[in-house]
């Protein structure tokens, strides 16, 4: 099985950055495909990004594109999430989560790390 545990999160003036960690552990395959997905208060799961730990190829949602991306460290087994340009409406928990097929979310998710943005 995999592991994920997710940091980074916390307060930040709209228009500052954050970057989120998500370091994972066990069972990883180069193919699996990584992602994170955000959930705010009374909306529904949203897909942020995602990226494979081979190649380079990503993902965004339309909402964040262009203001976040999503990188690798494949010697720590760890995937980021540069936020950048950050607004109010990206208020959400932020999870980490894979393997992923496309834009499903796979089977492990990570605990989530609140992302407050303040206008």
């Amino acid at each position: 099985q995999m592991q994920l545990v997710e940091s980074g999160g916390g307060l930040v003036q709209a228009g500052g950055s954050l970057r989120l960690s998500c370091a994972a552990s066990g069972r990883i395959l180069s193919s699996y495909r990584m992602g994170w997905f955000r959930q705010a208060p009374g909306k529904e799961r949203e897909f942020v990004a995602a990226i494979r730990w081979s190649g380079s190829n990503t993902s965004y949602g339309d909402s964040v594109k262009g203001r976040f991306t999503i990188s690798r460290d494949n010697a720590k087994t760890t995937v980021y999430l540069q936020m950048n340009s950050l607004k109010p409406e990206d208020t959400a928990v932020y999870y980490c989560n894979g393997p992923m097929v496309m834009f499903t979310p796979g089977t492990y998710w990570g605990q989530g790390t609140q992302v407050t943005v303040s206008s």
